[in-house]
């Protein structure tokens, strides 16, 4: 009887919706479930914010809107952003080869960097009209703009709330998460853009909206772009300090002489390597290697480095 009710509980646990507790992990019973639940959950607002984006882009054209276009410009950056958050989750399952023996996590990288060049040709294109509409006003059809604007604040708010409580834990979602919040912020300016354009007639607002929208799409392509150069130019994380490292891993592993030949790079966003030469004693392999896991353990604690090579050299 009592494994009886332990099965119903369980089975209660797992159909129970996930942003309905604190813990993701708790309402299921195995990490690929976890895994699952977050790809479906992606995957929902991807498309929402595919169609929504493709709406806007054509809602744009007919009603001669920028700050439509332009939103539609800042939707394309956060549906990268979410496209990029399914790639890793669907990559993380995926096993390593012989040829990738780091699996695919730097087509991410790619991606990342080209969408970025992407971006800041949209953005000029967008400031090339936006200038010349500030110099000659156009009509727009503010209604129309108006409703599709605020299909588009209707997407993200769905979309916050499909993501809302899945990103504890997991800086990946966390990330379009907060994305998805500045879309948000952005349809919301391009609909009270068209609100007062609606009630006051002056179509200045909307080339005024779509300039502001492509500031915040500079900022974003901005760090995109450096932050994929860093990466494929193989660059030390900005979190960590070498030197810093090295004195707290003395500091901190007895044992350990001297340390030198450091190097830390980025995998893909969020993941870290590091290769290095220590000097120690002229001690056992079991001892080096007790100092070993003592390394690993600090550098993956402290610095958040999981793949790490390691070389001990006898002083």
């Amino acid at each position: 009887m009592t494994s009886f009710f332990k099965k119903k509980k369980l089975s209660l646990v797992h159909k129970q919706p996930a942003c309905a507790s604190s813990n993701l992990e708790e309402n299921f019973q195995s990490p690929d479930e976890v895994r699952s639940f977050k790809r479906s959950r992606l995957k929902m607002v991807i498309i929402i914010t595919a169609i929504v984006m493709g709406i806007e882009v054509v809602g744009g054209f007919l009603t001669n809107s920028l700050a439509l276009l332009s939103d539609a410009g800042h939707m394309l950056t956060h549906l990268f952003a979410l496209g990029m958050s399914f790639f890793a989750i669907v990559l993380a399952a995926r096993p390593v080869t012989k040829e990738k023996t780091y699996g695919f996590y730097r087509a991410e990288i790619l991606v990342a960097f080209v969408n970025g060049i992407v971006l800041l040709f949209l953005t000029a294109f967008i400031f090339y009209k936006a200038i010349f509409r500030i110099i000659s006003p156009q009509p727009v059809a503010e209604l129309q703009m108006l409703l599709v604007a605020i299909l588009g604040l209707a997407a993200n708010g769905a979309g916050i709330f499909l993501l809302h409580g899945i990103g504890r834990g997991d800086i990946n979602v966390k990330s379009a998460f907060l994305h998805l919040i500045g879309d948000t912020a952005s349809s919301g300016a391009v609909v009270l853009g068209g609100l007062i354009i609606y009630y006051t007639g002056n179509f200045l607002i909307d080339p005024l909206v779509s300039i502001l929208i492509c500031i915040l799409i500079l900022i974003w392509a901005g760090k995109l772009l450096a932050e994929s150069t860093n990466i494929l130019l193989e660059a030390t994380p900005k979190h960590v300090d070498i030197d810093e490292m090295v004195s707290f891993i003395k500091r901190r592993v007895p044992g350990v002489k001297a340390i030198h030949h450091v190097h830390v790079w980025v995998i893909t966003s969020h993941m870290y390597a590091m290769t290095a030469h220590v000097m120690v004693e002229d001690i056992t392999v079991t001892q080096s290697h007790k100092i070993l896991k003592k390394i690993n353990r600090l550098v993956a604690n402290e610095f958040n480095i999981s793949h790490t090579n390691i070389q001990f050299e006898a002083r």
